[in-house]
Protein backbone atom coordinates (compact mmCIF):
# COMPACT_ATOMS: atom_id res chain seq x y z
CA UNK A 1 0.00 0.00 0.00
CA UNK A 2 1.39 3.38 -0.94
CA UNK A 3 1.46 6.17 1.60
CA UNK A 4 -1.15 8.84 1.16
CA UNK A 5 -3.66 6.81 -0.91
CA UNK A 6 -7.25 6.90 0.29
CA UNK A 7 -8.01 3.29 -0.50
CA UNK A 8 -6.16 0.09 -1.25
CA UNK A 9 -6.80 -3.36 -2.68
CA UNK A 10 -8.58 -5.62 -0.17
CA UNK A 11 -5.73 -8.12 -0.16
CA UNK A 12 -3.11 -5.54 0.73
CA UNK A 13 -5.30 -3.85 3.34
CA UNK A 14 -5.95 -7.16 5.07
CA UNK A 15 -2.26 -8.03 4.93
CA UNK A 16 -1.44 -4.64 6.48
CA UNK A 17 -3.95 -5.27 9.29
CA UNK A 18 -2.29 -8.64 9.96
CA UNK A 19 1.13 -7.04 10.14
CA UNK A 20 -0.04 -4.20 12.39
CA UNK A 21 -2.25 -6.30 14.68
CA UNK A 22 0.50 -7.03 17.27
CA UNK A 23 1.18 -3.30 17.53
CA UNK A 24 -2.38 -1.96 17.47
CA UNK A 25 -4.03 -4.76 19.47
CA UNK A 26 -6.42 -5.74 16.65
CA UNK A 27 -6.33 -9.47 17.31
CA UNK A 28 -10.07 -9.57 18.07
CA UNK A 29 -10.89 -8.25 14.56
CA UNK A 30 -8.96 -10.94 12.72
CA UNK A 31 -11.37 -13.87 12.96
CA UNK A 32 -12.07 -13.91 9.24
CA UNK A 33 -9.71 -15.73 6.84
CA UNK A 34 -6.92 -13.76 5.21
CA UNK A 35 -6.28 -14.23 1.52
CA UNK A 36 -3.02 -12.85 0.27
CA UNK A 37 0.03 -13.60 -1.82
CA UNK A 38 2.26 -16.56 -0.90
CA UNK A 39 4.41 -15.73 2.11
CA UNK A 40 2.07 -13.07 3.50
CA UNK A 41 1.21 -13.16 7.23
CA UNK A 42 -1.94 -15.15 8.08
CA UNK A 43 -3.82 -14.49 11.36
CA UNK A 44 -4.19 -17.41 13.77
CA UNK A 45 -6.64 -18.46 16.47
CA UNK A 46 -5.12 -19.34 19.83
CA UNK A 47 -6.29 -22.94 19.27
CA UNK A 48 -3.85 -23.47 16.38
CA UNK A 49 -1.61 -26.47 17.31
CA UNK A 50 1.52 -25.00 15.70
CA UNK A 51 0.95 -21.69 17.47
CA UNK A 52 0.58 -23.47 20.82
CA UNK A 53 3.92 -25.21 20.28
CA UNK A 54 5.62 -21.94 19.25
CA UNK A 55 4.19 -20.10 22.24
CA UNK A 56 5.35 -22.81 24.67
CA UNK A 57 8.83 -22.53 23.15
CA UNK A 58 8.85 -18.72 23.46
CA UNK A 59 7.58 -18.91 27.05
CA UNK A 60 10.31 -21.39 27.99
CA UNK A 61 13.04 -19.22 26.42
CA UNK A 62 11.68 -16.14 28.15
CA UNK A 63 11.82 -17.83 31.57
CA UNK A 64 15.30 -19.19 30.89
CA UNK A 65 16.63 -15.69 30.23
CA UNK A 66 14.67 -13.92 32.97
CA UNK A 67 16.11 -12.89 36.34
CA UNK A 68 12.73 -13.43 37.99
CA UNK A 69 12.46 -15.91 40.84
CA UNK A 70 9.01 -17.04 39.72
CA UNK A 71 7.85 -18.61 36.50
CA UNK A 72 5.91 -16.31 34.21
CA UNK A 73 3.11 -17.64 32.02
CA UNK A 74 0.81 -16.33 29.32
CA UNK A 75 -2.12 -14.66 31.05
CA UNK A 76 -3.81 -13.28 27.92
CA UNK A 77 -3.53 -14.06 24.22
CA UNK A 78 -3.75 -10.91 22.08
CA UNK A 79 -2.92 -11.84 18.49
CA UNK A 80 -0.73 -14.01 16.30
CA UNK A 81 0.17 -14.48 12.66
CA UNK A 82 2.18 -17.06 10.77
CA UNK A 83 4.21 -16.61 7.62
CA UNK A 84 5.78 -19.26 5.37
CA UNK A 85 9.50 -18.39 5.05
CA UNK A 86 11.59 -21.55 4.63
CA UNK A 87 9.64 -22.89 7.55
CA UNK A 88 6.95 -21.13 9.59
CA UNK A 89 7.55 -17.77 11.21
CA UNK A 90 5.15 -16.97 14.04
CA UNK A 91 4.64 -13.42 15.31
CA UNK A 92 2.85 -13.60 18.66
CA UNK A 93 1.59 -10.86 20.98
CA UNK A 94 0.57 -11.93 24.49
CA UNK A 95 0.53 -10.79 28.08
CA UNK A 96 2.83 -12.56 30.56
CA UNK A 97 2.26 -12.50 34.31
CA UNK A 98 3.88 -13.90 37.45
CA UNK A 99 2.74 -17.26 38.79
CA UNK A 100 3.17 -18.45 42.36
CA UNK A 101 5.57 -21.20 41.23
CA UNK A 102 9.28 -20.72 41.68
CA UNK A 103 11.51 -21.66 38.75
CA UNK A 104 13.01 -24.55 40.70
CA UNK A 105 9.60 -26.17 41.23
CA UNK A 106 8.41 -29.07 39.07
CA UNK A 107 4.66 -28.46 39.45
CA UNK A 108 2.42 -29.19 36.47
CA UNK A 109 0.05 -26.32 37.22
CA UNK A 110 0.97 -22.85 38.42
CA UNK A 111 -1.68 -20.39 39.56
CA UNK A 112 -1.33 -16.69 38.96
CA UNK A 113 -1.12 -14.32 41.91
CA UNK A 114 -4.60 -13.15 42.95
CA UNK A 115 -3.22 -9.68 43.77
CA UNK A 116 -2.87 -7.57 40.60
CA UNK A 117 0.19 -5.70 41.87
CA UNK A 118 2.12 -8.99 42.16
CA UNK A 119 1.32 -10.11 38.63
CA UNK A 120 3.71 -7.56 37.09
CA UNK A 121 2.09 -8.12 33.71
CA UNK A 122 4.08 -7.41 30.56
CA UNK A 123 3.00 -7.19 26.94
CA UNK A 124 5.40 -9.27 24.86
CA UNK A 125 5.97 -9.70 21.15
CA UNK A 126 7.73 -12.94 20.18
CA UNK A 127 8.91 -14.05 16.77
CA UNK A 128 9.51 -17.80 16.49
CA UNK A 129 10.93 -19.49 13.41
CA UNK A 130 9.88 -23.13 13.30
CA UNK A 131 11.24 -25.65 10.78
CA UNK A 132 9.02 -28.72 11.37
CA UNK A 133 10.89 -31.08 9.02
CA UNK A 134 14.12 -30.39 10.95
CA UNK A 135 12.50 -30.38 14.36
CA UNK A 136 14.09 -27.00 15.18
CA UNK A 137 12.71 -23.76 16.59
CA UNK A 138 14.52 -20.43 16.97
CA UNK A 139 13.45 -17.36 18.93
CA UNK A 140 14.19 -14.51 16.51
CA UNK A 141 12.81 -11.70 18.63
CA UNK A 142 11.57 -11.03 22.14
CA UNK A 143 10.38 -7.58 23.07
CA UNK A 144 8.48 -6.99 26.31
CA UNK A 145 7.36 -3.94 28.20
CA UNK A 146 5.12 -3.36 31.23
CA UNK A 147 1.43 -3.30 30.40
CA UNK A 148 0.06 0.21 30.36
CA UNK A 149 -2.93 1.13 32.48
CA UNK A 150 -6.23 0.98 30.57
CA UNK A 151 -6.80 4.75 30.58
CA UNK A 152 -3.32 5.26 29.13
CA UNK A 153 -4.09 2.84 26.31
CA UNK A 154 -7.40 4.58 25.58
CA UNK A 155 -5.68 7.96 25.43
CA UNK A 156 -3.08 6.61 23.05
CA UNK A 157 -5.68 5.02 20.78
CA UNK A 158 -7.81 8.14 20.61
CA UNK A 159 -4.91 10.60 20.42
CA UNK A 160 -2.65 8.92 17.87
CA UNK A 161 -3.54 8.66 14.19
CA UNK A 162 -3.64 5.24 12.52
CA UNK A 163 -0.40 4.46 10.71
CA UNK A 164 -2.47 3.36 7.70
CA UNK A 165 -3.99 6.80 7.18
CA UNK A 166 -2.32 9.92 5.76
CA UNK A 167 -1.61 12.55 8.42
CA UNK A 168 -0.53 16.14 8.46
CA UNK A 169 2.96 16.04 9.90
CA UNK A 170 4.06 18.85 12.22
CA UNK A 171 6.51 21.36 10.79
CA UNK A 172 9.13 20.46 13.41
CA UNK A 173 9.09 16.80 12.38
CA UNK A 174 9.40 17.68 8.70
CA UNK A 175 12.37 19.90 9.54
CA UNK A 176 14.07 17.08 11.46
CA UNK A 177 13.47 14.66 8.60
CA UNK A 178 14.89 17.10 6.04
CA UNK A 179 18.02 17.61 8.16
CA UNK A 180 18.34 13.83 8.45
CA UNK A 181 18.08 13.39 4.67
CA UNK A 182 20.70 16.05 4.00
CA UNK A 183 23.15 14.86 6.67
CA UNK A 184 23.05 11.21 5.59
CA UNK A 185 22.54 11.83 1.86
CA UNK A 186 19.20 10.02 1.75
CA UNK A 187 17.38 9.85 -1.59
CA UNK A 188 14.06 8.04 -2.06
CA UNK A 189 12.61 6.61 -5.25
CA UNK A 190 9.23 8.34 -5.04
CA UNK A 191 7.13 10.70 -2.96
CA UNK A 192 5.20 7.70 -1.64
CA UNK A 193 8.44 6.10 -0.45
CA UNK A 194 9.54 9.38 1.15
CA UNK A 195 6.20 9.58 2.98
CA UNK A 196 6.64 6.01 4.20
CA UNK A 197 10.15 6.74 5.45
CA UNK A 198 8.87 9.86 7.19
CA UNK A 199 6.33 7.77 9.12
CA UNK A 200 9.04 5.25 10.09
CA UNK A 201 11.31 8.13 11.11
CA UNK A 202 8.53 9.50 13.33
CA UNK A 203 7.96 6.14 15.03
CA UNK A 204 11.70 5.72 15.54
CA UNK A 205 11.88 9.10 17.25
CA UNK A 206 9.29 7.82 19.72
CA UNK A 207 11.33 4.65 20.32
CA UNK A 208 14.47 6.71 20.88
CA UNK A 209 12.56 8.88 23.37
CA UNK A 210 11.49 5.76 25.29
CA UNK A 211 15.08 4.48 25.35
CA UNK A 212 16.23 7.89 26.53
CA UNK A 213 13.65 8.08 29.31
CA UNK A 214 14.46 4.61 30.60
CA UNK A 215 18.25 4.54 30.14
CA UNK A 216 20.13 3.98 33.40
CA UNK A 217 23.46 5.35 32.15
CA UNK A 218 24.48 8.60 30.47
CA UNK A 219 23.65 7.74 26.86
CA UNK A 220 22.02 10.05 24.36
CA UNK A 221 19.61 8.46 21.89
CA UNK A 222 18.07 10.12 18.89
CA UNK A 223 18.44 10.52 15.15
CA UNK A 224 21.06 8.28 13.53
CA UNK A 225 21.69 7.16 9.97
CA UNK A 226 19.38 4.20 10.68
CA UNK A 227 16.38 6.33 11.68
CA UNK A 228 14.42 5.66 8.47
CA UNK A 229 14.59 1.88 8.86
CA UNK A 230 12.04 -0.32 10.55
CA UNK A 231 13.33 -2.62 13.27
CA UNK A 232 12.95 -5.54 10.86
CA UNK A 233 14.87 -3.78 8.07
CA UNK A 234 17.64 -2.79 10.45
CA UNK A 235 17.93 -6.30 11.83
CA UNK A 236 17.98 -8.01 8.45
CA UNK A 237 20.50 -5.57 6.90
CA UNK A 238 22.97 -5.03 9.75
CA UNK A 239 22.55 -7.70 12.42
CA UNK A 240 23.29 -11.40 12.77
CA UNK A 241 20.49 -13.68 14.10
CA UNK A 242 22.76 -16.75 14.00
CA UNK A 243 24.57 -15.51 17.12
CA UNK A 244 21.61 -16.42 19.35
CA UNK A 245 21.28 -19.94 17.91
CA UNK A 246 23.30 -21.72 20.56
CA UNK A 247 22.86 -25.12 18.90
CA UNK A 248 25.11 -23.90 16.05
CA UNK A 249 27.92 -22.77 18.34
CA UNK A 250 31.13 -24.78 18.11
CA UNK A 251 32.68 -25.53 21.53
CA UNK A 252 36.07 -23.87 21.97
CA UNK A 253 38.83 -24.60 24.44
CA UNK A 254 38.79 -22.26 27.44
CA UNK A 255 41.31 -19.45 27.69
CA UNK A 256 43.70 -19.34 30.63
CA UNK A 257 42.77 -16.73 33.22
CA UNK A 258 44.79 -13.53 33.38
CA UNK A 259 47.81 -13.69 35.64
CA UNK A 260 46.75 -10.66 37.68
CA UNK A 261 43.70 -8.51 38.47
CA UNK A 262 42.39 -5.94 36.00
CA UNK A 263 43.84 -2.43 36.24
CA UNK A 264 41.35 0.37 36.90
CA UNK A 265 41.14 1.17 33.19
CA UNK A 266 42.67 0.09 29.90
CA UNK A 267 42.31 0.99 26.24
CA UNK A 268 44.17 -0.77 23.43
CA UNK A 269 43.68 2.24 21.17
CA UNK A 270 46.25 3.99 23.32
CA UNK A 271 48.76 1.18 22.67
CA UNK A 272 48.49 0.87 18.88
CA UNK A 273 46.61 -2.43 18.72
CA UNK A 274 43.39 -1.22 17.06
CA UNK A 275 42.93 -0.31 13.39
CA UNK A 276 40.55 2.41 12.17
CA UNK A 277 36.77 1.92 12.29
CA UNK A 278 35.40 0.09 9.24
CA UNK A 279 31.93 -0.12 7.67
CA UNK A 280 30.23 -3.44 6.94
CA UNK A 281 27.53 -1.74 4.84
CA UNK A 282 24.16 -3.43 4.39
CA UNK A 283 25.62 -6.88 4.94
CA UNK A 284 25.31 -9.00 8.08
CA UNK A 285 29.05 -9.61 8.20
CA UNK A 286 29.68 -8.17 11.66
CA UNK A 287 31.10 -11.57 12.70
CA UNK A 288 33.93 -11.16 10.16
CA UNK A 289 34.79 -7.64 11.37
CA UNK A 290 34.78 -8.74 15.01
CA UNK A 291 37.16 -11.64 14.31
CA UNK A 292 39.55 -9.73 12.03
CA UNK A 293 39.72 -6.92 14.60
CA UNK A 294 40.71 -9.44 17.25
CA UNK A 295 43.37 -11.00 14.99
CA UNK A 296 44.73 -7.55 14.09
CA UNK A 297 45.31 -6.97 17.81
CA UNK A 298 46.80 -10.41 18.42
CA UNK A 299 49.16 -10.06 15.45
CA UNK A 300 50.25 -6.61 16.64
CA UNK A 301 51.03 -7.91 20.13
CA UNK A 302 53.11 -10.80 18.79
CA UNK A 303 54.83 -9.10 15.84
CA UNK A 304 54.74 -5.38 16.56
CA UNK A 305 52.97 -4.36 13.32
CA UNK A 306 49.32 -3.32 13.01
CA UNK A 307 47.76 -4.64 9.80
CA UNK A 308 44.28 -3.98 8.46
CA UNK A 309 43.11 -7.50 7.58
CA UNK A 310 40.51 -8.64 5.06
CA UNK A 311 36.90 -9.26 6.11
CA UNK A 312 35.95 -9.91 2.49
CA UNK A 313 38.13 -13.01 2.49
CA UNK A 314 35.91 -14.46 5.21
CA UNK A 315 32.69 -13.35 3.49
CA UNK A 316 33.79 -15.09 0.26
CA UNK A 317 35.79 -18.08 1.47
CA UNK A 318 34.42 -19.12 4.88
CA UNK A 319 32.25 -22.12 4.00
CA UNK A 320 31.17 -22.61 7.61
CA UNK A 321 29.32 -19.28 7.84
CA UNK A 322 26.68 -17.56 5.74
CA UNK A 323 28.43 -14.41 4.48
CA UNK A 324 26.00 -11.46 4.64
CA UNK A 325 23.34 -13.63 6.28
CA UNK A 326 25.41 -14.03 9.43
CA UNK A 327 28.06 -16.18 11.02
CA UNK A 328 29.77 -17.22 14.23
CA UNK A 329 33.24 -16.16 15.41
CA UNK A 330 33.99 -19.75 16.43
CA UNK A 331 33.43 -20.86 12.84
CA UNK A 332 35.46 -17.98 11.44
CA UNK A 333 38.55 -18.90 13.47
CA UNK A 334 38.33 -22.47 12.19
CA UNK A 335 37.92 -21.26 8.60
CA UNK A 336 40.99 -19.00 8.89
CA UNK A 337 43.08 -21.90 10.19
CA UNK A 338 41.97 -24.06 7.26
CA UNK A 339 42.62 -21.32 4.71
CA UNK A 340 46.07 -20.67 6.15
CA UNK A 341 45.59 -17.07 7.23
CA UNK A 342 44.23 -13.68 6.20
CA UNK A 343 45.23 -11.31 3.43
CA UNK A 344 45.34 -7.56 4.03
CA UNK A 345 42.47 -5.21 3.32
CA UNK A 346 44.50 -3.76 0.46
CA UNK A 347 45.04 -7.11 -1.25
CA UNK A 348 41.49 -8.40 -0.70
CA UNK A 349 39.25 -5.35 -0.36
CA UNK A 350 35.74 -5.26 1.03
CA UNK A 351 32.70 -5.17 -1.29
CA UNK A 352 29.85 -5.86 1.16
CA UNK A 353 28.48 -8.84 -0.78
CA UNK A 354 29.47 -12.46 -1.28
CA UNK A 355 31.67 -13.07 -4.33
CA UNK A 356 33.73 -15.97 -5.61
CA UNK A 357 36.60 -16.83 -3.26
CA UNK A 358 39.75 -15.13 -4.53
CA UNK A 359 42.10 -16.14 -1.70
CA UNK A 360 45.80 -16.47 -2.58
CA UNK A 361 48.01 -18.25 -0.05
CA UNK A 362 51.14 -16.35 -1.10
CA UNK A 363 49.42 -13.10 -0.02
CA UNK A 364 48.76 -14.26 3.55
CA UNK A 365 49.77 -11.46 5.89
CA UNK A 366 48.69 -12.92 9.25
CA UNK A 367 47.82 -16.37 10.52
CA UNK A 368 46.47 -17.90 13.71
CA UNK A 369 47.28 -21.17 15.50
CA UNK A 370 44.04 -21.73 17.42
CA UNK A 371 41.26 -19.92 19.27
CA UNK A 372 39.90 -19.78 22.81
CA UNK A 373 36.69 -18.92 24.65
CA UNK A 374 36.89 -16.54 27.61
CA UNK A 375 35.25 -16.53 31.01
CA UNK A 376 31.77 -15.01 31.34
CA UNK A 377 32.80 -13.05 34.43
CA UNK A 378 33.20 -9.37 33.53
CA UNK A 379 36.06 -8.80 35.96
CA UNK A 380 37.97 -11.72 34.44
CA UNK A 381 37.15 -10.47 30.94
CA UNK A 382 38.61 -7.06 31.82
CA UNK A 383 41.76 -8.60 33.28
CA UNK A 384 42.24 -10.82 30.22
CA UNK A 385 41.69 -7.90 27.85
CA UNK A 386 44.29 -5.70 29.57
CA UNK A 387 46.81 -8.51 29.49
CA UNK A 388 46.11 -10.13 26.11
CA UNK A 389 44.49 -7.67 23.71
CA UNK A 390 41.10 -6.76 22.17
CA UNK A 391 38.37 -9.40 22.37
CA UNK A 392 35.74 -10.57 19.90
CA UNK A 393 32.35 -10.27 21.65
CA UNK A 394 28.65 -10.26 20.79
CA UNK A 395 25.66 -8.45 22.26
CA UNK A 396 22.00 -7.56 21.84
CA UNK A 397 22.05 -4.49 19.58
CA UNK A 398 18.47 -3.25 20.00
CA UNK A 399 19.50 0.02 21.70
CA UNK A 400 22.34 0.59 19.23
CA UNK A 401 20.08 1.62 16.33
CA UNK A 402 19.43 5.02 17.95
CA UNK A 403 22.60 5.44 20.04
CA UNK A 404 24.48 8.74 19.61
CA UNK A 405 26.92 9.05 22.53
CA UNK A 406 27.52 8.42 26.24
CA UNK A 407 27.41 5.21 28.26
CA UNK A 408 24.42 3.10 27.24
CA UNK A 409 22.66 1.12 29.97
CA UNK A 410 19.28 -0.07 28.63
CA UNK A 411 16.67 -1.82 30.73
CA UNK A 412 16.76 -5.58 30.29
CA UNK A 413 13.35 -5.57 28.54
CA UNK A 414 15.01 -3.68 25.68
CA UNK A 415 18.23 -5.68 25.73
CA UNK A 416 17.65 -9.32 26.62
CA UNK A 417 21.06 -10.99 27.10
CA UNK A 418 19.87 -14.21 25.47
CA UNK A 419 18.99 -12.44 22.24
CA UNK A 420 22.48 -11.43 21.07
CA UNK A 421 22.52 -10.46 17.41
CA UNK A 422 25.63 -8.37 16.70
CA UNK A 423 29.37 -9.13 16.90
CA UNK A 424 31.78 -6.33 17.80
CA UNK A 425 35.28 -5.77 19.23
CA UNK A 426 35.95 -5.02 22.89
CA UNK A 427 38.99 -2.71 22.98
CA UNK A 428 38.97 -1.24 26.48
CA UNK A 429 37.14 -0.24 29.64
CA UNK A 430 37.08 2.48 32.27
CA UNK A 431 34.73 4.96 33.95
CA UNK A 432 33.01 8.18 32.93
CA UNK A 433 31.79 10.33 35.80
CA UNK A 434 31.56 7.27 38.00
CA UNK A 435 29.81 5.10 35.37
CA UNK A 436 31.83 1.98 34.44
CA UNK A 437 31.88 1.22 30.72
CA UNK A 438 33.13 -1.06 27.99
CA UNK A 439 34.66 0.64 24.92
CA UNK A 440 33.36 -1.20 21.86
CA UNK A 441 34.61 -0.83 18.31
CA UNK A 442 31.66 -1.19 15.95
CA UNK A 443 31.61 -1.80 12.18
CA UNK A 444 29.00 0.72 11.01
CA UNK A 445 31.41 3.46 9.98
CA UNK A 446 32.87 6.47 11.77
CA UNK A 447 29.59 8.37 11.43
CA UNK A 448 27.99 6.02 13.97
CA UNK A 449 27.99 6.70 17.72
CA UNK A 450 31.20 8.25 19.05
CA UNK A 451 33.46 8.16 15.99
CA UNK A 452 32.31 4.62 15.31
CA UNK A 453 32.40 3.43 18.93
CA UNK A 454 29.66 2.31 21.29
CA UNK A 455 30.05 2.60 25.07
CA UNK A 456 28.10 0.09 27.16
CA UNK A 457 27.64 -0.15 30.92
CA UNK A 458 30.09 -2.56 32.56
CA UNK A 459 29.29 -4.69 35.60
CA UNK A 460 25.78 -6.07 34.98
CA UNK A 461 26.38 -8.28 31.92
CA UNK A 462 24.35 -5.68 30.02
CA UNK A 463 22.91 -6.81 26.67
CA UNK A 464 24.68 -10.18 26.98
CA UNK A 465 28.12 -8.63 26.43
CA UNK A 466 29.73 -11.46 28.44
CA UNK A 467 28.08 -14.40 26.69
CA UNK A 468 30.31 -14.92 23.63
CA UNK A 469 33.82 -13.64 24.29
CA UNK A 470 36.62 -15.21 22.28
CA UNK A 471 40.06 -14.65 20.80
CA UNK A 472 42.42 -16.09 18.26
CA UNK A 473 45.78 -17.41 19.46
CA UNK A 474 48.96 -16.45 17.60
CA UNK A 475 52.04 -18.34 18.77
Amino acid sequence: METGSRCCPVVLCLALVAVLSPVLGLGEDLDRPLFGPPGSPVPLHDSDPGLKKALEFAEERYNRGSNSMHLRRVSRFISATKQLVKGIRYTITVELSNTQCKKSSMLRTCDFYPESQKLKTEVCVFEVWDIPWQGTSTLLKQKCQPRAEPHVEETAKSGEPSTSQPVEEPVELLGQFKEFMVKYNKVYSSQEEANRRLRIFHENLKTAEKLQALDQGSAEYGVTKFSDLTEEEFRSAYLNPLLSQWTLYRPMKPASLARGPAPASWDWRDHGAVSSVKDQGMCGSCWAFSVTGNIEGQWFLKNGSLLSLSEQELVDCDGLDQACRGGLPSNAYEAIEKLGGLETETDYSYTGRKDKCDFTSRKVAAYINSSVELSKDEKEIAAWLAENGPISVALNAFAMQFYRKGVSHPFKIFCNPWMIDHAVLLVGYGERKGIPYWAIKNSWGEDYGEQGYYYLYRGSNACGINRMCSSAVVN
